[in-house]
């Protein structure tokens, strides 16, 4: 076959999953799993975030929050742990993750941000909110239990971009698409007041997790 015979490889799928996964759980890692399912993702990367400035400071340090995360999804695709925001002597700022990951990328390849609801309703407080679309598209991962209404500003963001089913997605930026996700009422908050407490949390971190915690004795001090 001529070189010009040669048909060019599809844009890759590539979605980011940020957080403090203090510790991770499940509810982060199946949700997340349903979403690369449905978006036929190629790479999923799980970002854990060095200073998160919406919210307190983890309980465990960074160095802790990766090991954990890189147990957690160690031989699973099409997860990949992605420790850049560690690295930063600063606040995380998704901005810049977004920006430095699109350089790594081709042109046409598409990019997807995987927030939930309450982080969209936040994104009018984040550091340079509106940038965000110019280099991904926005995954709302939404609950049946999700009631809250979201801030003006977001509405009008939704009335441009919003499309209505994550396949309607085209390009490789620019546009909101919504997925339901199976309700899992497993929080890090109720991991930490369990083992605060000297409850168990088994089944509710992988297996790797909560051997590294046991482990490392983490998460013994109450909240």
């Amino acid at each position: 076959m001529s070189v010009s015979g040669l048909s060019r490889s599809a844009p890759r799928r590539v979605g980011l999953l940020g957080g403090t996964f203090d510790p991770v759980h499940i509810g982060h890692l199946r949700g997340a799993l349903e979403v690369a399912d449905i978006l036929a993702l190629d790479e999923l990367r799980v970002v854990p975030n060095a200073r998160p400035p919406h919210r307190g400071q983890p309980r465990v340090s960074p160095e802790q929050r990766l090991a954990m995360v890189q147990l957690a999804v160690q031989g699973v695709s099409p997860f990949q742990v992605d420790g850049r925001e560690l690295l930063r002597e600063r606040p995380s700022w998704t901005i810049e993750t977004l920006e430095a990951v699109r350089a790594e990328l081709a042109t046409d390849d598409q990019l997807f941000l995987l927030l939930g609801w309450d982080a969209f309703c936040g994104l009018p407080g984040w550091h340079r909110w509106s940038e965000l679309l110019w280099h991904c598209h926005i995954i709302v991962l939404q609950r049946p239990d999700a009631d809250s209404e979201p801030p003006d500003a977001l509405r009008n963001l939704l009335a441009a971009r919003a499309v209505s089913a994550p396949a309607a997605l085209h390009g490789p930026a620019g546009q909101i698409a919504f997925v339901w996700q199976t309700p899992l009422a497993v929080s890090a908050t109720q991991i930490r007041q369990l083992l605060a407490s000297g409850k168990s949390v088994r089944y509710l971190v992988p297996d790797a997790v909560l051997a590294y915690i046991e482990a490392h004795g983490l998460y013994r001090e109450p909240n």
